[in-house]
């Protein structure tokens, strides 16, 4: 909109060959979840990931949708599927026209687009995956890319040890929440039929969900109820729980509403340790909900399963489900549908014109078109909602943060530090200093709505940055959320607060953390909240891509740690700072910039870090102290 461009370092690209098809049993999910366990071994951090070889050719264009889609959980900047057959063939299952259709066939020929099943390009690296050796998995409890059989589920929850307290009738790790999302890696037709069929014939065997299980289907689109409802499946699956509660982001983005009261009041006791099961992408500690720290991916249908169940360390492999009406053990073998019935299920339910017709249904919302908004040439902020403030880094004063400098660190992390960490999007919690000051400007404790509403209010959103329960700060481990140790003084105070005292004192700091730093959503908070903190540096072993781009927009530099350098090992403490010569005139595509680490004794330890900057485009957002000042700036030049 502002004519400035986007500029990409050409990357590497890493092939993954398909071959083979997949078993009866296995779901695109499983796929997803194999590439994103294989890929994360090997490490493609900002690198394109290719698909290519004869197995391509057996995989749907809704199959490939959602192992493309998981991108972000293997590292990679885009998973690619080349265009074919199977494309074209979603092209006309979705609505478009023949004229479209042969358009995009036309071009891909053209350009050299085409996919060819035997061809051998050259990659950078690459891999191979036999789709006929991937079964039914699973990924957890703590991160997308730990992948397990769905039958060792009890086994890796046995591993972590928890012992509950006496008094309660729950499992020991019960099924808090079973979500069937809108998250693309699950949204496909095939997928969601499967589950509804699945729920069909646990329908017929009288099996329910345990009471304390909370239940949701949240398709991605509105086209979905109408397929399930010509497959006659929406009644099944409400009859078993899993009735649409909304279309997009519900629980995979940690809006699932509070848990059922025998969970909640259990967990405080220490009598259970309870687990998401999910269909979304990432189930990182607190995500689903602030309360729980454990969490698997899997298919929607698995979803249903574990649901009915209602006990996570349940094998489902092995162990009946339950009883069913009839007083037989009934297995998940009794209700898994076979290909070709979800094949006739999807030659009923779907329906080319549902898309159009529920798009343009959806999109007449007399709620939305009755809002009011102003009409004046500058938008008239108001310094007293809670909802939307102007941002102090939306200013042509917010300068470059470079030079050198001396500062404290902020925060220590570990790795895995993930963009939940960093901004969070679940419920507010009601006790928390973040309601404290909503509660102050007049909002009912009780009704706070999620952090993702608060988005337009940055002084919501500086302290809600790293509120997440989950989070290890080793400058105080033992603190409580979204709390630091203000070093020179050594006191444990609320991060804002201590961010505030080195603003005052004329302090600049600093963020260190581990492996992987920024993983998960795109979200651009994750950034903007260390900006508001005054973060000028983050200094990590390593970055996930997307979150290194925020981080140059909004003007922090980012610096890898030398290799085999780690947070805990420079082992920051009360009184340490850290002295970063990152002048403009220094900075350039990977330079490297000399960091002392000045110890409380006068000691000093001195390394290399690289800036993680890959373009001079990315040099010049970060003289300019960020992507906002730096349109500012241009606009107004060019009114001027």
């Amino acid at each position: 909109m502002f004519g400035l461009p986007t500029m990409l370092r050409i990357p590497e690209v890493v092939g993954v060959r398909l071959v083979g098809n997949l078993a009866p049993e296995a779901q695109a999910t499983d796929l997803a979840l194999v590439v994103t366990q294989r890929l994360r071994e090997l490490d493609v951090t900002g690198k394109f990931v290719e698909f290519f070889g004869p197995g391509v050719s057996s995989l749907t264009a809704g199959d490939r949708a959602v192992v493309a889609n998981m991108a972000p959980e293997y590292g990679a900047t885009t998973g690619f599927f080349a265009v074919d057959d199977q494309t074209l063939r979603y092209l006309r299952d979705t609505g478009r026209s023949p004229e479209a259709v042969a358009r995009v066939e036309a071009y891909c020929r053209a350009a050299g687009l085409w996919f060819d099943p035997q061809a051998k390009p050259t990659y950078t690296t690459s891999i191979e995956i036999d789709l006929g050796a991937i079964g039914m998995q699973v990924a957890g409890p703590t991160r997308p890319q730990d992948l397990h059989d769905f039958g060792d589920v009890p086994r890796v929850l046995d591993g972590l040890a928890f012992i509950p307290e006496q008094g309660s009738a729950l499992p020991r790790h019960p099924v808090a929440i079973a979500a069937i999302t809108s998250c693309t890696n699950t949204s496909d037709p095939r997928l969601i039929v499967t589950a509804g069929l699945l729920a069909r014939n646990a329908r017929c065997h009288g099996l329910t969900p345990p009471a304390w299980v909370k239940t949701s289907l949240a398709p991605g689109s509105p086209a979905a109820a109408s397929y399930l409802k010509r497959a006659g499946l929406l009644e099944d699956l409400a009859a078993v729980g899993f009735d649409i509660v909304g279309y997009g982001c519900t629980t995979c983005i940690g809006n699932p509403g509070p848990l059922t009261r025998e969970i909640a009041e259990a967990q405080v006791a220490g009598q259970c340790r309870a687990v998401a099961m999910l269909s979304g992408n990432r189930n990182f500690p607190g995500r689903v909900h602030p309360d729980l720290d454990l969490g698997f991916i899997m298919s929607p249908a698995l979803v249903v399963a574990f649901g009915l169940v209602g006990d996570a360390e349940h094998d489902l492999k092995r162990q009946p489900l339950g009883r069913g009406s009839d007083g037989n053990d009934v297995y998940l073998r009794d209700l898994w549908p076979s290909r070709e019935e979800v094949d006739a299920a999807l030659a009923k339910a779907v329906d080319a014109g549902d898309f159009g017709a529920d798009f343009r249904r959806a999109s007449r919302n007399a709620a939305w078109e009755a809002l009011e908004a102003p009409q004046a040439a500058c938008f008239p902020w108001d310094d007293a909602s809670t909802a939307l403030r102007r941002p102090p880094f939306a200013s042509v004063s917010e300068g470059s943060q470079l030079g050198h400098y001396t500062a404290y660190p902020l925060l220590v992390l570990g790795d895995d530090v993930t963009t939940d960490h960093l901004s969070p999007a679940s419920a507010i919690p009601p006790d928390s200093l973040v309601a404290d000051f909503l509660v102050e400007r007049g909002e009912p404790r009780n009704d706070l709505n999620v952090f993702a509403s608060r988005r337009g209010n940055w002084e919501v959103m500086v302290r809600a940055a790293f509120h997440n329960k989950s989070l290890s700060n080793r400058l105080a481990p033992d603190a409580p959320v979204a709390h630091t140790r203000h070093l020179p003084s050594g006191e444990v105070t609320p991060i804002v607060e201590a961010a505030e005292r080195y603003r005052q004192a004329g302090e600049s700091v600093v963020v260190v953390a581990g492996e992987r730093y920024g993983m998960g959503s795109s979200r651009d908070w994750a950034a903007k909240g260390q900006r508001l903190l005054g973060v000028r540096a983050v200094l990590a072993v390593s970055f996930e891509r997307i979150h290194r781009s925020n981080l140059i927009g909004m003007g922090i530099l980012p610096l890898a740690l030398p290799e085999g350098m780690s947070a805990q090992a420079l082992a920051i403490g009360v009184g340490d700072r850290l002295e970063i010569a990152a002048e403009v005139e220094r900075l350039e595509p990977r330079a490297e910039i000399p960091v002392t680490v000045w110890r409380a004794s006068g000691d000093a330890d001195r390394f290399l870090a690289t800036a993680q900057v890959e373009t001079q485009a990315e040099i010049a957002l970060l003289e300019a102290g960020g992507v906002i000042p730096s349109i500012l700036r241009q606009t107004l030049n060019q009114m001027a």
